[in-house]
């Protein structure tokens, strides 16, 4: 079991958080955007996307905090 995780099932946001050993709480004040909207976004069964304003504000702070290049489509299908 992953420990980030917490045997809980992710989405593929929160796997990546997971994967990167980022918490929620580094992404929420990376972001800007509210910690019930990024631990929404980390549930498999909410794996509906954010506000696209949300979802600049989450990619950037992820592009930020990993170096890696992330999209939208990474995470999240229109």
């Amino acid at each position: 079991m992953d420990w980030f995780s917490l045997g809980k099932r992710r989405s593929k946001f929160g796997k990546f958080l997971d994967r990167h050993e980022l918490t929620q709480q580094e992404v929420v004040e990376k972001s800007g955007v509210s910690r019930g909207t990024i631990s929404r976004l980390c549930q498999v069964e909410h794996e509906n996307g954010p506000t696209m304003q949300n979802a600049r504000k989450v990619i950037k702070a992820l592009r930020d905090l990993t170096g890696k290049n992330v999209d939208y489509d990474d995470f999240w299908s229109m």
